[in-house]
């Protein structure tokens, strides 16, 4: 399988699975103080989210990558290829 070549997507990617991790501790540190069920259910589902959204990230940059490389695009064309992996993003951010 490819690697994902865009700097930018894997900054992008990186600062999400940082931010899911900063969560992550939050719940853990929620537990340990003994913190009602209830909130920290909330927060684990915040991070679950936070991670399922990085994957389709992660999804929709390696299709986009791999598309313009065996398509060979031109600009015209990559930018409607953005348009439709930006759309494609967007419905499997909510099928969750």
């Amino acid at each position: 399988m490819a690697e994902l070549l865009e700097a930018k997507a894997r900054t992008d990617l990186l600062n999400r699975l940082k931010r899911a991790e900063g969560q992550l501790r939050g719940v853990q540190r929620m537990i340990e103080e003994g913190q009602p069920c209830a909130d920290i259910a909330n927060q684990m589902a915040a991070v679950r989210k936070a991670l399922d959204s990085t994957h389709v990230r992660l999804t929709v940059c390696y299709v986009q990558q791999e598309l313009r490389d065996s398509l060979q695009l031109d600009g015209g064309t990559d930018d409607k290829l953005n348009g439709l992996l930006d759309e494609m993003q967007t419905l499997l951010g909510r099928g969750r």
